[in-house]
């Protein structure tokens, strides 16, 4: 899931700075979910991300 997170916000040339900013979600929270040291999180946060992001909860978990 985090790597989908870092590469769907990559193609958006997204910093992660402003993923924080868009989301509401702590840098370390998105920093750790990238980079696999997180592995769970809760849904809140999630569809946070995704909003922020602009896809769907289900396309973070596509691969």
């Amino acid at each position: 899931m985090g790597y989908r997170i870092k590469e769907i916000r990559e193609e958006r040339k997204m910093s992660q700075q402003e993923l924080v900013r868009k989301s509401g979600v702590s840098r370390g929270t998105i920093s750790a979910l990238e980079n696999g040291t997180m592995r769970a999180t809760t849904t809140k946060t999630l569809v946070a991300i995704a909003d922020a992001l602009e896809v769907t909860v289900d396309q973070i978990f596509l691969t």
